[in-house]
């Protein structure tokens, strides 16, 4: 999630973080209050943020962040000592340069990854909706142990059978795959990965 009032800055910060491989953008916002307003209906696991907003500033939006991993981008140095009392993942100053935001990124992945992961499990939902648990490999591992030709990674979490397809459209991918509900299964189509998966399912 990306929240910051300028414009320029913005987009220039978008375009910053879809040249790194590890990020997915859900949303970006130029306007805090219309992100708290959408906030709990948002899924993200990563916000990085302006520190410098009309209404309410980066500081304040992390304080009710909680569940959420931050990393603030701002001009002001005088604001870092703030932003490591909530205990931010990392304080960027303005102009961003991609090394040092790919530094940040990584700090957290680690943070993350350490939170949110027991190492060397990943989870896998099988064509008939039960579950295996794969021990001592990585999602990256997995991947490239798998025939590209008939799976394709849709997301940062995520990877798929592409015979599980039924049909997709723009960012939704409905499958075939028996959860035991009535409504289709259907995964999310990350930006990152769409042109991967296009030339895959249309071959």
């Amino acid at each position: 999630m990306l929240l910051d009032d300028e414009l320029p800055g913005l987009s220039y910060l978008k375009l910053l973080c879809e040249q790194i491989p590890e990020l997915e953008v859900v949303r970006a916002f130029n306007d805090p209050e219309i992100f708290l307003k959408e906030y709990s209906e948002l899924d993200f696991d990563l916000c990085i943020m302006d520190i410098e907003m009309p209404g309410t500033n980066g500081v304040q939006l992390a304080s009710l962040m909680k569940d959420k991993l931050v990393i603030f981008t701002t001009a002001y140095k005088d604001y870092a000592t703030n932003a490591f009392d909530l205990d931010a993942i990392d304080f960027v100053v303005k102009p961003v340069k991609i090394e040092r935001l790919q530094q940040a990124i990584h700090k957290a992945i680690q943070r993350f990854e350490h939170i949110h992961r027991t190492p060397g499990h990943i989870l896998l939902n099988t064509a008939n909706g039960t579950y295996l648990q794969l021990k001592n490999i990585s999602f990256e591992k997995l991947i490239s142990s798998l025939p590209s030709t008939d799976f394709c990674r849709i997301n940062k979490k995520e990877l798929i059978a592409l015979r599980s397809v039924m049909y997709y459209s723009n960012d939704q991918i409905t499958t075939n795959i028996n959860i035991h509900i009535e409504k289709p299964f259907i995964l999310t189509l990350g930006e990152t990965y769409r042109a991967d998966f296009l030339s895959k399912i249309n071959r």
